[in-house]
């Protein structure tokens, strides 16, 4: 139990502790806290969506925070400069769209699902003064990303101070055992320690997972910075998306975003480390793996038969959704691609136009105004994989 749980992360506080805590033979408290500031789960997210799921395996109950109230604060971590504060509303728009996904990978049993609003909307400004008084500036500053933006001379707002404090609230108000987050999520859980001692509960330990890096092979997974996967993509993008990680990133997404065993992952490192596996091979089983994963047994597959029917054999996938055309003789082909959803504005469409990126029925695109004659019927394709077919 012990070996399958330890599997992966990159930090416990500590190993002792958990041992100690899981010979009581009671089931542990486990909590996530997630603020919803982007609409999609992404595999970045998943990683400790995962590591919960193991311990509701095991009989433990996964808490599940939902940072209604924190998301509107912003989490610093990490951060160079103070974060766009996100309002009630954006917020709990992302919650409806991503509340679904959770059940994904999540078991619903054992399993709480809580909005942290609910003990920390309410607190009024004697607790919140009482609160700030456990912590002292220097102690923040101790924190790395803190300390630069304060050698740095960049601001820091007291709000973003009062976050770690917030998030330690959590720990305190579920009572949890253990609490997950990425590796630079490290600060923030040992702050829920503090909070929980001084409040007379048994201090969780932090299990912390290291980070996913992006498509990009540099930054870490975000759907602010557009290099992120989501569990919930289609397959067949899905799949591309793998495909298009740098090679060094393979031993890494095999570890952290597949079922994989750690022999089956040294085995791979082995072989690529050695030459005896194809890294072009192998991302292929890596991508196989991951869509089977968050789109049912053999998607894997049939997304491979798509992306080589679309980049190997330069054909466009069998089965294309259609966009209806608007009224007008001669029609603008960015406003056109908008429409259809291919892409965000009428602009990015100009751009991916003068980056020979559109085309129309296989041939590059650049005229902005096309006879609408033309167009019906036409397959659009923009970028590697995206088409959509044109109907009047």
């Amino acid at each position: 139990m012990l070996d399958r749980l330890l599997q992966g992360t990159e930090r416990v506080v500590t190993e002792g502790a958990l041992v100690e805590r899981l010979k009581r033979g009671r089931p542990l408290r486990v909590k996530l806290g997630v603020d919803p500031t982007a609409p999609a789960i992404t595999l970045g997210w998943a990683v400790v969506l995962r590591k919960l799921r193991q311990f509701q395996e095991l009989g433990h109950t996964a808490v599940l925070i939902l940072g209604d109230f924190t998301a509107q604060v912003g989490d610093p971590s990490g951060k160079s400069e103070t974060r766009r504060r996100l309002s009630a509303d954006e917020v709990n728009g992302y919650i409806d769209r991503i509340l679904t996904d959770f059940s994904t990978i999540l078991l619903p049993e054992p399993l709480e699902v809580r909005r942290n609003s609910e003990w920390l909307a309410g607190m009024d400004m004697g607790e919140i003064l009482e609160l700030t008084s456990q912590v002292t500036v220097a102690q923040m500053l101790e924190r790395g990303d803190f300390a630069k933006r304060y050698q740095d001379q960049t601001p820091i707002s007291l709000m973003e101070f009062l976050y770690p404090l917030l998030q330690g609230m959590d720990s305190v108000a579920i009572e949890a055992d253990v609490e997950l987050g990425g590796s630079d999520q490290l600060w923030n859980l040992m702050m829920g320690r503090v909070l929980q001692e001084r409040a007379g509960q048994d201090p969780q330990i932090p299990f912390t997972m290291p980070l996913l890096i992006g498509t990009d092979g540099v930054h870490k997974m975000s759907q602010s910075l557009g290099n992120y996967i989501a569990i919930d993509d289609a397959a067949d993008d899905m799949f591309g998306k793998v495909m298009s990680i740098p090679d060094e990133l393979i031993v890494p997404y095999f570890e952290l975003c597949t079922d994989a065993a750690p022999r089956d992952v040294n085995e791979v490192a082995r072989g690529l480390r050695e030459g005896s596996l194809h890294p072009g091979e192998t991302k292929r089983r890596l991508a196989r793996a991951i869509v089977d994963i968050y789109r049912g047994e053999g998607t894997g597959q049939a997304a491979e038969a798509t992306f080589d029917r679309i980049f190997k054999q330069h054909r466009a996938p069998d089965e294309i959704p259609e966009a209806k055309l608007p009224q007008g003789e001669i029609l603008h082909l960015p406003a056109v691609l908008r429409d259809a959803g291919l892409v965000s504005s009428s602009s990015e469409g100009r751009r991916l136009m003068s980056q020979g990126a559109v085309k129309i029925d296989g041939n590059p695109a650049s005229e902005l105004d096309v006879d609408r004659d033309r167009l019906d019927g036409a397959t659009v394709q923009v970028g590697k994989r995206r088409f959509v077919r044109l109907v009047g």
